[in-house]
């Protein structure tokens, strides 16, 4: 049974620059999975609310976009410098609700915030075309155009940097924004509002309304007000979340899951080739969906390799997520880590070998799971082709590069991978051949905010970060402007 810490905050709805309770008297309890203490309250939003969201980012809309890009980038500044005022209570509000290290939670933080503050440059680098017509006394005008009301449903592994990759380039080029947190880690989210609601922000431009997938995540991804909905999860949400748009011709924007090979070569640095591949697979206690999820090394280096690798993983330590020493902490609820139970097993009775790890770590919420190495696993096991999102790593040998090649792009998903070798030639190979949104080569696999995080086949549709990303949020209008060049 779970318990109760006597200081339980009780969150309210943010909609229109004002805190609500909501009409609904059903309030969800949110828990520490590191120790087990109810923490918090949050209400559930009925659909009358959310209509009420949507209707004041609409209202909001029209007067935000008409100010210049730079006015909009200065409320996004305000906006960062707060986040970094309240660094510490941020980290700590995400550690004690998700079980994410505390190093990695202020990690977290600060990069939303320089996230936000990127986004906020583009105020006067994102822009039109002007395209060459077939007929004399013509002009082409290419419009960037917002697209008016975004959502943005939120998943909970990275729950605070989530609501600034979806916020700050749709607010950034003139929309606003309604987002859902993951009930889950909702706490982080409603502490963002608090900050949003102390800085000049016009009212409606950001609205936050909790509550539950069935509800509120179908009214953000069919409302007929809404023009676009970027969301961040599993691939059978993200299907309900298509349907749901289809009604109403709703631009979505997914990134669902991954299942990314890692290869290490005969020629690798294996030391690199380990360190990074380790601390790909345990960050946030192993719960992120583009990190390292299935191994395939040369068959020359396999020994060695998995000695040093099953090494590392089993050195790692587990423990409270707010010690500064901790490696590795509880995962988010008992469904994740009966889910690794699932896997692990069924990969033992069809004859993988745990060389490390492979339980449970005793505690006194059972949410901990040891770093775990399998070898003898076959490409057809579940553990090689569904998502583990838990501290767990499948090793696969190969002979030559076109069978790593093979067995990496073997997957209904597509959207990182990595690569350990000294040859550049192999390097390239990889590069064209490989069909994911993102290949590492010699490096753990962590994305660039400059760059564009995008998967293939059932990672996703579109793509978040960098110049590609900040065109999700905009719209083409195409104007022909003909001319008399004659007339006086």
């Amino acid at each position: 049974m779970s318990r109760i810490k006597e200081d339980v905050k009780v969150y309210q709805l943010y909609i229109n620059g004002e805190f609500k309770d909501s009409y609904g008297s059903k309030m969800k309890t949110v828990s520490n999975p590191a120790s087990g203490e109810v923490i918090s309250q949050i209400p559930e939003a009925t659909i009358e609310e959310v209509k009420f969201a949507v209707d004041s980012a609409e209202k909001a809309q029209k007067s935000w976009a008409k100010l210049p890009a730079i006015e909009r980038a200065k409320h996004l500044r305000e906006i960062a410098n707060k986040i970094r005022e309240n660094e510490e209570h941020l980290a700590k509000t995400i550690t004690e609700e998700q079980g994410k290290l505390i190093s990695l939670a202020r990690v977290e933080v600060n990069f939303t915030a320089d996230y936000i503050d990127y986004m906020a440059e583009w105020a006067r680098r994102y822009d039109g075309e002007v395209v060459q017509s077939d007929r004399s006394n013509e002009h082409i005008f290419m419009f960037k155009k917002p697209i008016g009301v975004v959502s943005g449903i939120l998943p909970w592994n990275f729950p605070f940097f989530l609501i600034a990759r979806k916020m700050a380039p749709a607010l950034v080029t003139g929309n606003t924004i309604v987002i859902k947190p993951s009930t889950e880690t909702p706490n982080n989210a409603f502490e963002f509002a608090k900050l949003v609601s102390e800085t000049k922000l016009p009212k409606g431009v950001f609205n936050l309304v909790s509550g539950s997938g069935s509800v509120v995540g179908n009214e953000l991804s069919s409302n007929e007000q809404i023009g676009m909905v970027s969301f961040t999860g599993g691939v059978d949400t993200g299907t309900r979340i298509m349907k749901a748009a289809a009604e109403n011709i709703i631009k979505v924007s997914l990134e669902l899951g991954g299942k990314a090979p890692a290869i290490v070569m005969d020629d690798a640095d294996l030391e690199l080739a380990v360190n990074s591949i380790k601390q790909s697979r345990i960050i946030n206690n192993g719960q992120v969906c583009n990190c390292a999820e299935r191994v395939y090394v040369h068959e020359k280096v396999a020994d060695v390799f998995i000695q040093k690798l099953s090494e590392a993983m089993k050195d790692t330590k587990s423990g409270n997520p707010m010690d500064e020493s901790t490696e590795i902490g509880p995962l988010i609820n008992e469904a994740g880590v009966l889910q690794i139970e699932k896997l692990v097993e069924d990969a033992k009775k069809r004859g993988a070998k745990i060389i490390t790890g492979g339980k449970r770590v005793v505690s006194a919420t059972g949410l901990y799971y040891e770093p775990t190495v399998l070898t003898n696993v076959t490409q057809d096991m579940d553990i090689v082709q569904q998502e583990i999102f838990g501290p767990v790593l499948p090793v696969m040998t190969f002979k030559d590069l076109d069978e790593a090649i093979h067995l990496a792009n073997d997957s209904e998903y597509g959207l990182t991978s990595s690569i350990y070798t000294q040859n550049l030639d192999v390097a390239m190979k990889v590069c064209e051949e490989l069909q994911f949104g993102e290949t590492y080569i010699n490096r753990e696999n962590f994305e660039a905010i400059q760059g564009f995080h995008a998967g293939w086949r059932k990672s996703g549709i579109g793509g978040a970060d960098g110049k590609h990303g900040l065109e999700e949020y905009l719209q083409t209008h195409v104007v022909y402007l003909q001319y008399n060049q004659n007339k006086k």
